[in-house]
């Protein structure tokens, strides 16, 4: 197996400043001798036996960490376009101090862009704990685990961005925890539907998810050598990360591999992020069809497993943009892995129940405008026509409904058209959905709702002539893995200063108390109240400097003008 990839640390130190009485504070509340052992333990990394075989990791100061472990085997040849399966056992100890391969991408998305990959050989996993030398002194006391699906539309993206050592310590007033980070399959290789393969009597068409619930399989068998619990699992993502999440709260396939999820910019249930499989049939058969595999039988599905990894990606995409061939966040509802759309699954009670923490950034929006703008050399400020142009492609607004739009957002309401469009997609796109998602959820589970208001954080795009980065999508980001910078284009211009550490030490203590016990408060409901419903009188803890506070759901959905849209699109 090769590993490549250097590991990589964030720098951000974990500050243990006096918190204040605002709401962040509250959230945070209140043989050889030993040492020659200790270092002959940290020079030879530390061993830990799973079920699979022996694994060797590196004992850091502030925790173990084990990178590049395989979790199934490599996709490729016949076993591309299958269900993930076992990974052959080993004897000696795997090396686990450096990040394994990335999956296949070429399309870059922004700060999720990772570097092109033509390897298959992918599916490998990372684990973060807290010290296991004094961990092990008390066996009985297993910590909550926290498994992460990376963002970038399910098409870009990889675990190397994301370090967990913060959430494994829990921060300063947090609950320490094992978190857990993966690879899955993208794009056309995690996603394509097509009936030659769809016909051969496996799960298919979301292989990408397999993938995940392999990685949940694999914590049930292995966490608790690592110091984790496997009957307390938390599922969580960003982005698309945050689709798969609710993709497997609707899975079959996922019942009773985790206890709790988190869902982050956004809560998603709608048919704007999980495609029926008859567009994904239309797209497999024209990408088949370009590809030069005709027909629908075991001689297509045998040319698409001989095709180069580089001709797929090829026809997946370029740097710049997406190919006809994949549809929107990629995730399909198969019948069999996805049963039904998540929207009809929450309304109605058919999910695995567990509670729910959810949120959006204020204006997350910019992000996706910034990508838009940076995509132009030298970038240049949106003006009004663009403004208006960009409506349905990026708001997904049927074009004769934009006159609508424009006058519930007229431009010259805004500093800038730029901003104009961050409020139109914000609002569409990500915080009305994330309400109606987590009002379905309530009817049934816990649900915690969350809006992430702090629009100082460093952005990752260079400096552009009129573009304000607020509270854009990803920016919550580095508040829980230290350094999170993206991918290659990633910029992260500099570090935390002392009042954004405080804000990361909430937020980590937040987030490692919900996946204790299903509550960011660790206990009752303050000062994050408890989601009732959409119009709640106090439904929203809003993080942001120098305070957080709460705002009701129904101010919620005022300031994001979700009746507007209710009309407009007939929800």
């Amino acid at each position: 197996m090769q590993k490549v990839g250097k590991r990589a640390r964030g720098g951000l130190s974990l500050c243990r400043a006096a918190i204040g009485a605002s709401a962040v504070g509250l959230l945070i509340g209140a043989g050889p001798s030993v040492s020659v052992a200790a270092n002959l333990a940290a020079a030879e990394g530390r061993i830990v036996q799973t079920a699979e075989g022996p694994v060797r990791g590196l004992a850091m100061n502030d925790g173990d960490e084990f990178l590049g472990i395989p979790y199934a085997a490599p996709p490729v040849g016949n076993l591309r376009w299958r269900p993930p399966q076992p990974v052959k056992h080993w004897l000696a100890p795997l090396d686990a101090t450096h990040y394994a391969n990335t999956c296949p991408q070429v399309t870059e998305f922004g700060v999720f862009a990772g570097p092109p990959s033509v390897t298959e050989d992918c599916l490998y996993l990372n684990v973060f704990t807290t010290n296991l030398g004094h961990q092990s002194q008390d066996h009985t006391k297993l910590r909550p685990v926290i498994v992460w699906i990376h963002g970038g539309g399910d098409a870009a993206g990889e675990s190397n961005d994301y370090d967990g050592s913060k959430l494994a310590t829990g921060g300063p007033s947090g609950v320490p925890t094992v978190v857990v980070t993966f690879n899955y399959r993208l794009g056309l290789f995690g996603f394509l539907t097509h009936p030659a393969l769809d016909s051969e009597g496996h799960p298919f068409s979301n292989y990408g998810i397999l993938d995940q619930q392999a990685v949940l399989k694999w914590v049930q068998r292995n966490i608790k050598a690592f110091g984790g619990d496997p009957t307390n699992v938390t599922l969580a993502g960003e982005s698309s990360g945050a689709t798969d999440t609710s993709a497997n709260l609707v899975s079959p396939l996922a019942a009773g591999l985790f206890q709790r999820a988190i869902l982050e910019s956004a809560p998603f249930d709608s048919a704007v992020h999980y495609g029926p499989l008859s567009a994904a049939l239309a797209a497999g058969r024209q990408f088949a069809a370009a590809a030069g595999c005709p027909g629908d039988d075991a001689t297509a599905a045998a040319c698409l497993r001989a095709l180069p990894t580089a001709r797929i990606l090829q026809l997946q995409g370029t740097p710049n943009a997406s190919g006809p061939y994949l549809i929107r966040e990629n995730v399909t509802v198969d019948g069999t892995v996805i049963p039904m759309l998540p929207a009809t699954a929450f309304e109605t009670g058919r999910f695995n129940k567990v509670p729910v923490m959810g949120g959006t950034q204020g204006d997350e929006g910019t992000f996706f405008n910034a990508v838009v703008e940076y995509s132009s050399l030298p970038p240049a400020p949106l003006t009004a026509p663009q403004y208006e142009a960009l409506i349905t492609p990026i708001a997904v607004v049927p074009p004769e409904k934009v006159p609508a739009v424009l006058a519930e957002y007229p431009a010259a309401k805004y500093h800038s058209p730029q901003l104009a469009l961050d409020s139109v997609v914000t609002d569409r796109i990500f915080a009305c959905e994330a309400s109606d998602t987590l009002g379905r959820l309530a009817k049934h589970v816990p649900v915690y709702q969350y809006e992430f208001n702090y629009k100082g954080a460093p952005f990752y795009f260079p400096a552009m002539p009129g573009f304000v980065s607020l509270a854009s999508h990803t920016l919550e980001l580095p508040f829980l893995f230290p350094g999170f910078h993206g991918g290659i284009l990633g910029v992260n211009s500099r570090p935390f200063n002392a009042r954004e550490r405080i804000l990361s030490d909430a937020m980590v203590a937040a987030w490692t108390k919900f996946a204790q016990t299903g509550n960011p408060n660790g206990q009752a409901d303050l000062p994050w109240p408890r989601f009732g419903n959409q119009y709640d009188t106090a439904g929203v803890l809003s993080f942001d400097l120098p305070n957080a506070g709460t705002l009701s759901g129904e101010k919620f959905r005022e300031n994001h003008h979700c009746a507007f849209w209710d009309k407009l699109l007939g929800h």
